[in-house]
């Protein structure tokens, strides 16, 4: 999969490199505005027990 986006990516390797960073950037970015906010309430992360 990797080499298959790595492939995709335009241009020369120092560009393929810059490209490759933005997009595990905005891949965090939606993980952290997104995906995470939605799923936390549904996490029980409140029950938490120290014997």
């Amino acid at each position: 999969m990797y080499a298959l986006i790595w492939r995709l990516l335009p241009g020369p390797t120092p560009v393929k490199v810059g490209e490759a960073l933005v997009l595990l950037a905005l891949v965090f970015w939606l993980l952290m505005a997104v995906v995470f906010p939605a799923v936390e309430p549904h996490l029980p992360i409140d029950e938490v027990v120290v014997g």
